[in-house]
């Protein structure tokens, strides 16, 4: 199947509300509008992961930090525009999406994607993904398509054809925490 096929069929699942697995720019992941609770409460159920562990939000482009971003500090373009790997950056106040995907203290974590396959998702879509790893909470995250577990496979609502990602052997993304006086705190390397 080709992939705008299969981007087609994801969109359909998202706007249904559904929970779709999808290769990312980094691992296999979960994901589902990052704007529609009841979706988000689905892949926290098929995770079994505790409600205050929040979950990343995906973007195509850089311009969208101010859509979902109260006040997006100055460092933060740099950090994201010279990144050479994934980078998943923690904002101190996020806005217009799901309540449960901001941290107990109001912030959010977005990753601008660079590869085809979720920027095409992202951009015909128009509006941001949730993504976190396809696996139950607590076991390792899946490095490729076989790694996935089948219950999370059986529970998810569409899964993406294997082509479009079997080769795929990447790693999670780096994850920084930003103040707003520009202070950096990286929680994942």
């Amino acid at each position: 199947m080709k992939s705008e096929e299969e981007i087609n069929l994801c969109i359909e699942q998202l706007k249904k509300g559904n929970v779709i697995v999808y290769p990312t720019d980094t691992i296999w992941g979960l994901g589902c509008d990052a704007i529609n609770t009841e979706a988000i409460r689905k892949i926290y159920d098929i995770k079994k992961r505790p409600d205050a562990k929040a979950m990343i939000v995906l973007i195509h482009e850089i311009g969208q930090l101010h859509d979902y971003v109260v006040n997006v500090p100055e460092i933060a373009w740099d950090l994201v525009d010279f990144a050479e790997r994934p980078l998943t950056v923690i904002y101190p106040k996020g806005k217009n999406v799901s309540p449960d995907l901001l941290g107990e203290d109001g912030s959010i974590a977005i990753r601008l994607v660079r590869n085809d396959f979720c920027n095409a998702l992202l951009k015909k879509f128009r509006k941001p993904i949730v993504s976190t790893s396809a696996n139950i909470s607590g076991n390792p995250s899946p490095m490729n398509f076989a790694g996935i577990d089948e219950a999370v496979l059986k529970q998810a609502d569409f899964v993406v054809d294997v082509k479009n990602g079997e080769n795929m052997t990447s790693n999670p993304s780096t994850i920084v925490k930003l103040g707003l006086d520009g202070e950096i705190k990286f929680i994942r390397k």
